[in-house]
């Protein structure tokens, strides 16, 4: 039994214990966090109270670091996300401007190796300025967090948000995550200016270097947002698609949009005429449950929209042509950003869901200098060697290697495959065809009729599964969907393949 006296030799050292916490839990003191929040950032502890849901947090490795650098500059632990357990990290930058020393570099391992063991969830929030030069041996045979990191990849979703200028090692995770967001005011490079300056001669301020402006076209961040509460409600956005790990499926969602329906607003969106262009957003829009998508990096690789979706409650991942940029052809950033999206859906048991109208891949010197073929093909090769269920729709055109990374041709793989009526196909578009041959006007007119009549020449010939009512494009996507579903009999393994290709 317990006397007074002697829980009365506990407040001593408890008295201590939380006096060295609430140093931890100041940061880098109230001048620096009064300057920080002016510069409109949220403090790295407001960010993960942001982030989870509230009163969620535990914290882990508070006392690393000491006094002299709390918490040692980043702030982990665990908690939940619509109610479901994670990882979280945040550098700390009015601690050594988030730099990292040894322990703090064994901190984000530990996170990291525990969200792998135990099959949750990362995210990193970013705002720091790399290695410490602190000269206290980061030479040493010790494991970099990179490592952990990297084994995260196609086994639980990673990812990163970088709300402040993140340099050097730190920000090493944002291309090795599954999804990336920045907030307008975040940075984000290799070095920075400093050593920008010293090593190359070059003057240039952080926006120039790795602002929104250089982040996102480059296609390194995907996602932009106005600020770091936005940010974090995009990451909370993108994990409400994703299971926990590759060990467990998606969860079905109730969206107040689970049964099948004619689309009728369809006939209005998409032009009969294939020359005549149209949002493919509104598309997604009417075919999906309301309300339901949110796209992944939507000011890169614009020929192609990248999209997670809900169809009947379930999250899918939607892969469609834009008919408003380049006519849909598919240019190297499109089949780049792609690939990666395909291959993380994938990795997480997400069906695929491909909408083509494309007149094929870019041609051209510049497409050709840009890599079209190489990262044609790296689209090609993410969708062909998808494991989870995987639809198509040619909704009027498909031609050539653009109807093949769309997931068009026959034996790849799908559960379903379908085409509206006077869709065209082939290797080319009579147009096209009709100038490469020499065509006579005679000879012209009759290309463009066998163009027409392509859809009915393929359904002669069971080219696709079945050619559909433009207004039964939710149905039989649904129906096909929640049959593929069926599949899904067995517990769920991590896809045989190493990682997800930054």
């Amino acid at each position: 039994m317990t006397t007074n006296d002697d829980a009365g030799e506990w407040v001593e050292v408890l008295d201590d214990l939380e006096r060295r916490r609430a140093a931890s839990r100041a940061m880098g003191g109230d001048e620096r966090l009064r300057k920080h929040r002016d510069a409109g950032k949220l403090d790295a502890r407001a960010r993960v109270d942001v982030l989870l849901d509230t009163g969620s947090f535990r914290e882990l490795g508070t006392l690393v670091g000491g006094e002299e650098a709390p918490a040692d500059a980043i702030v982990m632990g665990s908690g939940r996300i619509a109610g479901r357990p994670v990882m979280v990290a945040a550098e700390d930058f009015t601690v050594k401007a988030g730099t990292i020393s040894a322990a703090a570099n064994s901190k984000r391992y530990r996170v990291a190796e525990i969200a792998i063991a135990d099959r949750v969830p990362l995210i990193m929030m970013l705002e720091g300025a790399g290695f410490r030069a602190d000269g206290r041996g980061h030479g040493a045979r010790t494991p970099t967090d990179m490592l952990a990191q990297a084994r995260c990849s196609g086994r639980v979703p990673l990812v990163t948000a970088v709300l402040g200028a993140s340099a050097g090692h730190g920000a090493l995770v944002a291309p090795i995550s599954d999804f990336s967001v920045m907030s307008r005011h975040a940075s984000i490079f290799t070095a920075g200016p400093p050593v920008v300056s010293e090593s190359i001669g070059e003057q240039v301020t952080k926006e120039e270097l790795g602002g929104p402006d250089v982040a996102l076209p480059s296609g390194l961040v995907h996602n932009l947002a106005d600020d770091d509460a936005t940010a974090l409600e995009q990451v909370r956005m993108y994990l409400g698609y994703f299971p926990a790990s590759a060990w467990s499926y998606p969860d079905r969602a109730t969206t107040g949009d689970d049964g099948s329906r004619l689309v009728s607003e369809i006939l209005d969106i998409v032009p009969r005429n294939p020359r005549r262009v149209y949002d493919m957003r509104r598309v997604i829009d009417v075919v999906f449950d309301a309300d339901s998508s949110f796209e992944v990096q939507p000011t890169f690789g614009r020929p192609i929209i990248c999209a997670l979706a809900r169809l009947g409650g379930h999250p899918v991942a939607v892969v469609a042509n834009q008919p408003m940029v380049l006519a849909g052809s598919i240019n190297a950033d499109a089949a780049d950003k792609a690939a990666h999206f395909i291959t993380v859906a994938d990795s997480f048991h997400l069906p695929l869901m491909f909408l083509s109208d494309n007149p094929g891949v870019l041609p051209g010197t510049a497409s050709e200098r840009e890599a079209i073929l190489r990262k044609g093909a790296r689209m090609y090769a993410a969708q062909t060697q998808a494991t989870s269920p995987k639809f198509e729709v040619t909704m009027r055109k498909a031609y050539g290697f653009g109807s093949m990374v769309m997931g068009m041709i026959p034996f790849d793989g799908q559960s379903a495959v379908f085409a509206f009526p006077g869709a065209t196909m082939g290797a080319m578009g009579a147009s096209a065809m009709s100038r490469a041959r020499g065509s006579d006007d005679e000879e012209a007119a009759m290309l463009r009729t066998r163009e027409v009549e392509a859809s009915y020449r393929s359904a002669q010939t069971f080219g696709f599964d079945e050619l559909i009512d433009p207004r039964e494009i939710r149905n039989a996507l649904l129906h096909s969907l929640e049959r593929a579903l069926q599949r899904r009999q067995a517990a769920p393994e991590p896809v045989a393949r190493i990682g997800i290709m930054p």
